[in-house]
């Protein structure tokens, strides 16, 4: 628990201080609510996780997922990244409650990100309004070092959209005036190993790869994100890693498809 908080909260229950914030939620989803609120002028955001039950256990092992019982993969994650000098979460308080798994309680407090908006919205009106190629291509290097780092970590995100990019910077990004950072959100998915599997980082590429199909990207600034995610020449990406190339590509495909299908794309929730 951060200093602050922990003055806040000193010889308080965590989680009755946490309840006694709580407010309408921004997002609910099952045994999980996330709401905004506001302490001695400062904003942040509360996760909070109740028990999600044997059934919601059995049911993620049976078809190969891993189950997320508490805010922990969340913490650990953004607490690791932090560290390597990712912009990500900033961790204010963090608990949880109880062995069993499936009647766990937990909660993570972050701060508020202020002046920030997602990539997807930014890069909404892109098709009709093309941005400068140098604010673009300063983006999607940023984009790759994101996941360079994050996947280096041995860390995949499991959500790995452009929704998940916040872009906070003190004004309109200009070539003159490229002073700004990005920041990984919604981490309570990841999972972090001694490497990230085949498998794992072609759904999280692929996921980023799909969530930019609408965006007005062309096939260089797609070889640009390549090259700088690998490190390397193209020529030698495109050699070394066509396998996992064509893996993602396919999967991007099949994600785009469904999302179409079932409207579900940005551009066709704002017609």
């Amino acid at each position: 628990m951060r200093e602050d908080f922990a003055r806040h909260w000193a010889g308080q229950d965590p989680f009755a201080e946490i309840e006694a914030l709580r407010r309408d939620p921004v997002r609910e989803v099952a045994s999980r609510s996330t709401f905004r609120f506001e302490l001695d002028g400062s904003a942040y955001f509360a996760k909070v996780h109740g028990g999600v039950g044997w059934l919601e256990i059995l049911k993620n092992l049976v078809v190969g997922k891993a189950p997320v019982v508490d805010a922990g993969n969340e913490y650990r994650a953004a607490t690791y990244l932090a560290g390597l000098g990712l912009h990500t979460l900033k961790v204010a308080a963090f608990g949880t409650r109880g062995r069993n798994p499936a009647r766990r309680r937990s909660f993570l407090v972050t701060d508020e990100i202020t002046g920030a908006e997602t990539l997807e919205d930014l890069t909404l009106d892109w098709p009709e309004n093309p941005p400068d190629p140098v604010v673009k291509w300063a983006l999607i290097d940023k984009s790759a070092h994101v996941a360079s780092t994050m996947h280096d970590a041995g860390i995949n995100h499991r959500d790995f959209y452009i929704c998940h990019l916040m872009l906070q910077a003190p004004g309109a990004l200009t070539r003159e005036s490229m002073n700004f950072n990005l920041y990984l959100m919604d981490l309570h998915r990841a999972q972090q190993r001694a490497g990230v599997p085949r498998r794992w980082m072609v759904r999280d590429l692929a996921a980023l790869l799909y969530s930019t199909y609408d965006i007005g990207l062309s096939r260089r600034d797609r070889m640009r994100f390549l090259k700088a995610y690998f490190d390397m020449p193209l020529r030698d990406v495109l050699r070394r890693h066509a396998s996992l190339l064509a893996a993602v590509q396919a999967r991007a495909d099949k994600l785009y498809a469904k999302a179409q299908r079932k409207r579900l794309l940005p551009r066709q929730q704002n017609a």
